[in-house]
């Protein structure tokens, strides 16, 4: 039976999370809280429309051959699986578990460190300062991304279709040399509102929280609707106005949250929205945003429930189905895991899942990044080109 141990930390080493983290590793840090781990003592791998659930159920089972020894009983603590998901039932990307060898984690002022069979601590490395990386036209060009939209408009104003987000890619070349720390760190200095994920080569800053379970109680938060910051603080108070008040992104981002709210409701006692949506400020982006809470009526994990809500409205459209069908027919790239589930399970099947956006999938030598946008009635196809490129910017400043 394996072993599983985690122990209270005195001060976390002296150092930042992010900061600890070998060059292999995963991690899920917001606000320097979170998890890092490294090395792997067990991966679960899942393909096709039922992988999300298939993951789920050989996490349950797995955790009951452990031994765990967990004096910490914080969220995080003992055995943790870091997890990414591929946004397609059919995509060809693997879906993901990996429990690390070693992991520390971060509540509040708490820190600890949970090992497996008593694997330790590696030694911390210097980070390396990357070459700037260029990221060019993938498989859907900026005019070809542009026509794209102003295709689905007309399908959206023709069909049974109230939205449908498309996305496109961009791509480029790793050095040998290239530190995926450097980039993580940057994300975090730069957006430190968001989650900082890297699991299995998907790394990146995501606004989004799809789903996080904590002793019963359910939370979410939905993003729908996005403007442009203003480098005058009277005119950045008038564009947050003007989106507050814009029917296009106010309409879109209610799609958002009357999917999301539905998919909930069979696993919760009650369900509670945001009755108007807030205004959220990130360095170059303003979204619409509204927080969900909920109350758990069985044992279902964060994964059962991840599995119900993906993919959300605010990454696929409405009617789903309708929006994941015209995603396929029209976007000429299979997007992996971008846009789907990243985050971490415990052995409780308590955890923290958010988006994967505003990053990138390594593979090997490449990297591709991918942005989207919610294509409504009103939309038209350069408006929604500029607000790819605003989406780009942080996985590009990341590289830069």
């Amino acid at each position: 039976m394996t072993r599983v141990v985690s122990l209270p930390l005195p001060e976390a080493l002296g150092r930042d999370l992010l900061e600890l983290l070998p060059v292999e590793s995963s991690a899920f840090v917001r606000g320097g809280q979170g998890l890092v781990g490294w090395g792997e003592a067990k991966r679960l791998v899942a393909t096709g429309p039922n992988r999300i659930s298939q993951l789920s159920a050989a996490w349950r089972r797995y955790v009951t051959e452990l031994e765990i020894v967990d004096p910490v009983a914080l969220p995080g603590s003992g055995p943790v699986a870091f997890g990414t998901i591929a946004f397609a039932d059919d995509s060809e990307a693997e879906s993901v578990l990996i429990m690390p060898r070693v992991v520390i984690g971060r509540r509040d002022d708490r820190f600890w460190i949970t090992s497996v069979e008593d694997a330790k601590l590696p030694a911390a490395t210097v980070w390396t300062k990357n070459s700037p990386i260029t990221l060019s036209a993938g498989s859907l060009g900026r005019e070809a991304f542009s026509e794209l939209v102003d295709s689905a408009v007309k399908l959206i104003r023709e069909d049974n279709l109230e939205k449908v987000v498309l996305a496109r890619d961009l791509i480029g070349t790793i050095p040998k040399d290239f530190d995926l720390r450097t980039a993580l760190g940057r994300l975090a200095s730069r957006y430190p509102s968001c989650w900082i994920y890297s699991v299995d080569g998907m790394f990146g800053a995501s606004p989004e929280l799809l789903v996080r379970v904590s002793h019963s109680q359910v939370s979410a938060r939905v993003l729908a609707g996005t403007a442009a910051r203003g480098t005058d603080p009277n005119v950045d108070q008038a564009i947050a106005k003007a989106l507050a008040e814009s029917h296009k992104n106010v309409s879109e981002h209610a799609f958002a949250v009357k999917s999301l709210v539905s998919a909930l409701e069979p696993f919760c006692e009650h369900v509670d929205a945001d009755t108007e949506p807030f205004s959220l400020a990130l360095p170059n982006l303003w979204h619409l945003a509204s927080d969900v809470h909920g109350v758990l009526k069985d044992d279902s994990s964060v994964l059962d429930l991840a599995s119900a809500l993906h993919p959300t409205a605010a990454v696929a459209g409405t009617p789903r189905e309708i929006a994941q069908k015209l995603i396929s027919d029209l976007e000429p790239f299979d997007r992996g895991r971008y846009a789907g589930p990243v985050g971490w399970i415990g052995a409780d099947g308590d955890g923290e899942w958010v988006i994967a956006l505003r990053g990138a999938q390594l593979h090997g030598d490449k990297i591709t990044a991918y942005a989207g946008c919610g294509i409504v009635a009103e939309s038209d196809g350069e408006s929604e080109l500029i607000e790819t490129d605003l989406k780009f910017q942080p996985i590009i400043g990341a590289l830069s």
